[in-house]
């Protein structure tokens, strides 16, 4: 058994790994394991608390993918609703659907009987807006010429999307080896209202196959969409290459899209053998895992991919 997640993960990990040790399934542990970081007020970058959008408003995007059967569920600009994870898992499980996004998701979390509640803390609402500058703007109603001017004004803050938000993500193996992989975000802070990033898109910033392994993505997730990131270190792991080789691979794809640009992409991976890998282009970033034999799970180094 493993489990192994994005750095704040830390919060939840010990809960997801309790669910594998009980018996559970990987896809139990994963979601248990989101909730928490969700809960949790002091992680700007998903659930409650998350940075707003340009208008202030908390947009929460979520996938997770059944490695046994390719089965995925996904929301995304969800508004108004923390678990965003569990509600991507019933989307999976009871819709013939994959992805539900904006007002269709928020319906579908209220008919599932989720709380609806204001996600916007005291402290992500000052900070974002100290983010944009004159006041007068903030209070709009729809007007074009007001959207675009701040967006224009938030050009600066949003210049590398890692830097004003991030992302949870978890992968597990359970006793049975079934695999499961989950991500949730507040996406970027600032963006644009209704703009979905990896962590919805399955195959972006998501992928699961118990065949092969597990990829999921933090950082600029335009790039891991543009570059099928998530899919492309299964597809990897599926023509042959070693863990860490797919990994690299996957990061020489996004070569063109990075190069550039100050922007991060990250990815945490599990291979059908357990083994696992962490990789970023940016330094001293960590991630978390636990395994069979460990009393805890440890924080350690990512390996750092320089873009040529």
């Amino acid at each position: 058994m493993i489990i192994i997640g994005s750095s704040n993960g830390g919060v939840g990990i010990a809960a997801g790994w309790s669910v594998l040790q009980a018996g559970g399934s990987a896809l139990d542990a994963v979601e248990m394991a989101t909730r928490l970081v969700e809960d949790n007020p002091d992680d700007h970058s998903v659930g409650y608390g998350g940075y707003p959008n340009l208008l202030g408003e908390v947009e929460l995007d979520a996938s997770i993918m059944d490695g046994t059967t390719l089965r995925a569920g996904a929301v995304g600009a969800l508004k108004g609703y923390r678990y965003a994870i569990s509600v991507a898992r019933r989307v999976m499980e009871e819709l013939p659907h994959v992805i539900l996004v904006g007002e269709g998701a928020a319906r579908f979390a209220a008919e599932i009987g989720m709380q609806r509640e204001n996600l916007l803390t005291e402290h992500a609402e000052r900070v974002w807006r100290a983010g944009l500058e004159g006041r007068a703007m903030i209070d709009w109603q729809g007007v074009p010429e007001l959207v675009a001017a701040l967006l224009w004004r938030s050009a600066t803050l949003t210049s590398d999307p890692e830097h004003v938000t991030g992302t949870v993500n978890f992968i597990a193996q359970d006793r049975q080896g079934r695999i499961a992989s989950a991500v949730s975000t507040s996406g970027w802070a600032w963006k644009y209202p209704g703009r979905l990033g990896d962590s919805p898109i399955i195959g972006g910033g998501n992928y699961a196959d118990d065949r092969y392994g597990a990829a999921a993505c933090t950082g600029w997730g335009e790039a891991a969409i543009r570059a099928a990131t998530a899919r492309s270190v299964v597809l990897y792991l599926k023509a042959g290459y070693p863990l860490e080789e797919a990994c690299r691979e996957a990061f020489r794809d996004l070569a063109p899209i990075l190069r550039g640009t100050p922007n991060v992409m990250s990815l945490v991976a599990i291979d059908r053998h357990g083994n696992h890998c962490a990789m970023t282009t940016a330094e001293e970033r960590t991630y978390v895992y636990q395994a069979d034999g460990m009393d805890q799970f440890v924080e350690l180094p990512r390996i750092v991919v320089t873009i040529d």
